[in-house]
């Protein structure tokens, strides 16, 4: 069975990249097509796929500007060629989702999130006070157009598989698609409790973009008067690290590899996840090495963090009730074994499982069925 994987771009390693990467386990001879990749940006295991790119690839400038092409994504989705295939596999979170397949040809879509920025978070990434007043102006009759497009376009697959409830119910909200939910992978072989005990200080491992509510973290720790590690980088990078230095004890640590990245869940005294996520690997990282979680509680925090057991979740994302969850959960004890019991619920082997399962129904429906 010839088998096509499809993801929106392999521009670097975070949540759907590591979900990409087990959906390479389960189709070990599928080949990738992607609108834009940057040799070595992604892990072996996804950079030894045979990998074709749509015309968005040589654009100038596309390592850096990528994300500026948006307006050419749907025209540059639409003319990848899957003839020949016999499944297609999607891994989407803006517009892979509406890729354009033979009759026939079952298309399985492992929908990351709708595309939150032509959705519901069109002001946290291009707000006036995101990309100024005009500019904002301009793309927002853009992004309401790519909005249609999406939801217009939200038949083309068989089946939606969700990772979480949360965006279960966004799908069904925004697209009116019925989706079984499959929890991502998370490594729980390798991120394991450590032997050092957990120290004072606070983690963050995150990229740097405006939905991750990076903000309330560090003036929150600054009015708890806590330390607080932030790991990874991004376009907010700058504006981070201004807001950091009106006070003391946060660190913006950039980028590290996972070895680095492991030693800090285990010594943090939380991990800290201060934005509404669809789901959110980290939490269930340092869940696996015992250590517990301070989280909005909305999103997909709720599925993954057991509060009061797991860590903590917020109820709202004031400054005031993050510095007293900051404050509480540095000061009660935890047990790192039911800690990392929970986190072994996300397993590779179990989301290897399960998504065998999927498609196997999806190969034995009628053609051209939709869930």
């Amino acid at each position: 069975m010839r088998v096509a994987l499809v993801h929106d771009w392999l521009t670097g390693m975070r949540g759907g990249e590591k979900a990409l990467e087990r959906l390479c386990e389960v189709f070990p001879d599928a080949e990738l097509f992607t609108l834009v990749h940057l040799p070595g940006s992604v892990s072996p295991l996804i950079e030894r796929r045979r990998i074709h790119t749509a015309f968005t690839q040589h654009f100038p400038f596309v390592r850096r500007a990528y994300r500026h092409y948006l307006p050419f994504f749907p025209a540059a989705i639409e003319r990848l060629d899957f003839r020949g295939f016999d499944l297609v596999v999607s891994c989407s979170h803006c517009v892979a989702k509406s890729v354009i397949v033979p009759e026939g040809v079952p298309h399985l879509c492992y929908c990351l999130t709708p595309m939150r920025y032509a959705w519901d978070q069109f002001d946290a990434y291009f707000g006036p006070e995101k990309v100024g007043r005009a500019m904002s102006a301009v793309l927002r009759p853009v992004m309401t157009r790519i909005a249609r497009w999406d939801q217009r376009t939200s038949t083309r697959a068989s089946r939606y598989l969700a990772i979480s409830q949360y965006v279960a119910r966004r799908i069904a909200l925004y697209y009116n698609r019925e989706s079984a939910v499959i929890y991502p992978p998370v490594d729980t072989e390798y991120f394991t409790p450590g032997a050092a005990a957990p120290g004072a200080t606070f983690v963050i491992v995150s990229a740097l973009v405006p939905y991750k509510r990076l903000e309330v973290a560090i003036d929150a720790a600054h009015h708890a008067g806590v330390p607080l590690d932030i790991i990874g980088d991004g376009p907010e990078r700058a504006l981070l690290e201004a807001r950091a230095a009106k006070g003391p004890g946060v660190r913006l640590l950039g980028r590290l590899d996972d070895e680095a990245v492991r030693a800090a869940y285990r010594t943090a005294a939380a991990v800290l996840l201060p934005g509404e996520e669809d789901f959110g690997i980290v939490p269930v990282e340092a869940q696996a090495t015992g250590r517990p979680v301070v989280a909005l509680g909305r999103g997909g925090a709720t599925e993954t963090v057991l509060d009061g057991e797991t860590g903590l979740l917020v109820a709202d994302d004031s400054v005031e009730a993050w510095a007293a969850a900051l404050t509480h959960a540095a000061s009660r004890p935890w047990d790192s074994a039911r800690i990392r019991a929970n986190a072994e619920r996300f397993s590779h082997a179990r989301f290897r499982a399960e998504f065998r399962h999927a498609v196997d129904e999806v190969l034995a429906a009628p053609g051209g069925t939709r869930w």
